[in-house]
């Protein structure tokens, strides 16, 4: 493995991918070559590297995990497609809908394997729900609620991403509605229209093909939770915060908390399970890692809801 980007998110990745069994952290390069040598020294790293042509040439990886700003990734991502490696990639896989179609329109020109850093969905608290609602068949309700504060998001993001922190930073939450909803969204319906001066409250009401029903209420700049909920006619979850889900059985009135894996203690949640998910890709075994067709669906929702 190697690694282009040594900030928290990049170091996360690291602790998380080198208690895979069979992984080799081969290489790492950062824009400052101290902080990529500081990574390496504390957490094994073998070769530091300063380009990416270098770092695929010394390290021949199999993967290449890519963590750097939101701006700076389709340049990054340009030159990590020019090697035979397969990526991950952080969240969102770009700025806007347009830079995403567009890296999946060249990732299928060349044949490149891309997987999305969706790290909520390899949570505990999501993979229990998804598990025990696996072989229910009764009709679900989603409701996702989220929230973004502008001015909070502008103390570390320019204002290209925090105008765009739907995709930035929402994509988390509202995948939760194709994490849960089952067949394909057959129709969206926009109750509150999104007005981007005003950052006015958006609500949308989204159905999908198996009959599942979807609610989604984003609240800019207002006291919110991030929440999900998924209710059918025998049980109901509950995850707020999201790391943490509750089961609440019909004729109860109460939420039963369930533990989270060892794994969400001991690395950032989601990210240990996420990375086993990926070598697993890598290695050509069956897997749930994200891909980025499936990162880009729910941006494609993110558009449809805020059009």
């Amino acid at each position: 493995m190697a690694f282009v980007g040594a900030g928290p998110t990049g170091r996360a990745h690291v602790q998380a991918f080198r208690d895979v069994p069979g992984v080799r952290l081969a290489g790492i390069m950062n824009r400052s070559r101290a902080k990529a040598e500081a990574a390496a020294a504390e957490l094994g790293i073998e070769s530091v590297n300063d380009s990416i042509a270098e770092l695929y040439d010394k390290t021949r990886a199999d993967l290449v995990v890519v963590t750097v700003s939101i701006l700076s990734a389709r340049a990054v991502l340009q030159e990590c497609l020019a090697h035979p490696w397969a990526i991950l990639v952080e969240k969102p896989p770009g700025i806007d809908m347009t830079e995403a179609e567009d890296l999946l329109s060249e990732a299928r020109r060349r044949g490149a394997r891309i997987y999305v850093a969706m790290n909520r969905r390899a949570m505990s608290s999501t993979r229990q729900v998804i598990d025990d609602l696996a072989d229910n068949a009764e009709r679900r309700f989603i409701q996702v609620c989220g929230q973004e504060d502008c001015e909070r998001l502008a103390t570390v993001h320019p204002p290209e991403v925090v105008s765009r922190a739907m995709f930035a930073n929402s994509i988390h939450c509202i995948d939760y509605l194709r994490i849960f909803g089952r067949g394909e969204i057959t129709d969206i319906r926009v109750a509150g229209r999104w007005d981007p001066v005003a950052k006015t409250p958006v609500s949308a009401w989204i159905t999908f093909s198996s009959g599942d029903i979807g609610s989604y209420i984003g609240v800019w700049n207002a006291p919110s939770p991030w929440s999900v909920s998924v209710t059918t006619a025998s049980r109901r979850w509950e995850m707020r915060p999201l790391e943490k889900a509750a089961l609440q059985l019909r004729g109860q009135f109460t939420l039963t908390p369930h533990e989270p894996h060892e794994w969400d203690k001991l690395y950032k949640p989601g990210f240990r399970w996420q990375a086993g998910q990926v070598a697993r890709a890598v290695s050509g075994l069956p897997s749930q890692a994200v891909t980025l067709e499936d990162a880009v669906a729910t941006m494609d929702l993110i558009a449809r809801i805020y059009s």
